[in-house]
């Protein structure tokens, strides 16, 4: 038992380490998408966009948070310097099944990845502000960022989450305290 609770306190203490971000951050801000993401995150919910037409969905976000950003969260309510966010966009496939209408991930279409930075390490870049760091990537060359301005590419569909810290916290259950 003392080792798992040593354990969850190394977990927590990394995500609040701005040095956690480094595998995802180089000196002069690029971002990247992390390798083993989705064995070493934590889940933190999905997101299913309905159809333009029709019944289903057209894309399916699943969105992982680095190691001990969930409890970092449940503990203050905010995320901590250093927290790493992926959200992978799926194409979705939808079929009726017994169930009913189900849509399912289907094909990666790219990755969206925030770095908390309350410090703001990296002035000057433009894919740095407002507490974040803000990429796209996508699918067919995760090793560039498609974005070139987080103020214009990014930003504006986080408004409406401002007030918690640009991240549309509601949707994520395991942030429930």
């Amino acid at each position: 038992m003392i080792a798992i609770v040593g354990y969850g306190a190394i977990r927590a203490t990394a995500a609040a380490d701005p040095s956690s971000a480094a595998t995802v951050v180089d000196a002069a801000g690029k971002l990247r998408v992390p390798q083993d993401y989705r064995t070493t995150y934590q889940s933190l919910g999905s997101w299913a966009i309905a159809a333009d037409e029709g019944r289903g969905s057209k894309e399916v976000h699943v969105v992982l948070a680095s190691p001990g950003s969930i409890e970092a969260y449940r503990k203050d309510g905010h995320f901590p310097d250093g927290t790493v966010l992926v959200k992978e966009v799926f194409r979705t496939a939808t079929k009726e099944l017994t169930t009913g209408t189900v849509s399912r991930a289907d094909q990666l279409k790219g990755w969206f990845v925030m770095v908390r930075d309350s410090a703001g390490r990296h002035p000057g870049n433009d894919l740095w502000g407002d507490g974040w760091g803000w990429s796209w990537f996508d699918a067919t060359d995760p090793s560039r960022s498609k974005s070139t301005n987080y103020m214009f590419e990014c930003k504006s569909c986080h408004v409406p989450a401002q007030a918690s810290d640009w991240v549309y916290v509601d949707g994520y259950p395991a942030l429930k305290r």
